[in-house]
């Protein structure tokens, strides 16, 4: 098993609770969301749609798609409700200090 390498993305004041940032880390484009008193990070990409999520509504752990609405859970990445039914890729999250780092 190779070991995860977390890389400094922001600093916690970057991301105020009930905000999102979206962040380059690995070659990825990722969507930092502080929501239900958690920061979670997952690739900014609808995969239903492949459109940005960062311009979607955020909401008690989720994110919705900005085009058709679907809703993914930003824990697991899996999809709420129709039209998508693949999941979104997610990362792992961790603050140290006051800077948060994600796992690529």
């Amino acid at each position: 098993m190779t070991e995860k390498t977390f890389v400094a993305v922001a600093k916690l004041d970057d991301v105020p609770a009930g905000t999102k940032k979206v962040v380059e880390a690995g070659g990825n484009q990722i969507l930092l969301c502080n929501t239900a008193d958690r920061m979670f990070a997952v690739r900014n990409l609808c995969s239903h749609a492949y459109e940005a999520l960062d311009c979607g509504r955020m909401r008690n752990g989720w994110i919705s798609c900005p085009v058709h609405g679907a809703r993914f859970d930003l824990e697991t990445g899996m999809p709420m409700n129709p039209p998508a039914s693949m999941p979104i890729d997610t990362f792992e999250v961790r603050v140290v200090g006051d800077t948060i780092e994600v796992a690529v």
